[in-house]
Formats: structure tokens, C-alpha cells, sequence
């Protein structure tokens, strides 16, 4: 048994949502009602957490601030990796 904290909610669903539920508990698609709602909300939450970063990475894009400090930075390891290279041949 897991040793997370559970606690119990309550929600009002569509009835045809919920048949689906239930018909796809019953076909195996998760061990219990409880185990698919917490399937569920966690992938809806990893596409939100996905969502969210994809929007931060639009925002860093375009922002001259980050941006310069990314040249700086790669400017740096270019030098770096460059000579590296021409080392090894």
C-alpha cells in the first residue's frame, strides 16, 4: 500500500462521463473508480505543467535580456568546445 496521504473529495460529474468510467474500470483500464480519477487528473496536470513551461519557453525567446545572457554564455563554451576539437585532430 502506498504511504501518500489520500484524502477523499467529492465531485459532480456528467452521467454519461461517469458510465464511461465505469465501463472502462470494468475493462481493466484501471484497478479501481478511485485509481483512473487520479490517472486522469495527474495527466491532465502534466499536460497543464507542460503547457505552462511551453509558455515560459516562448516568453525566454523573446526576451532580450535572457537571450543576450544565452549569447554570453555561449560564447564562452564555444571558445572552449572550438579548441577542443582542433585538439583532437
Amino acid at each position: 500500500m502506498s504511504s501518500r496521504r489520500l484524502q477523499r473529495v467529492t465531485y459532480s460529474l456528467p452521467g454519461d462521463l461517469l458510465d464511461r468510467v465505469r465501463s472502462a474500470v470494468k475493462g481493466g483500464a484501471a484497478p479501481s473508480y478511485s485509481a483512473f480519477v487520479e490517472q486522469a487528473l495527474a495527466a491532465r496536470v502534466r499536460l497543464v505543467d507542460e503547457e505552462q513551461l511551453a509558455v515560459a519557453f516562448r516568453s525566454a525567446a523573446t526576451d532580450p535580456v535572457f537571450l543576450a545572457d544565452i549569447e554570453h554564455t555561449m560564447v564562452g563554451f564555444d571558445g572552449g568546445e572550438t579548441n577542443a576539437k582542433h585538439e583532437d585532430r
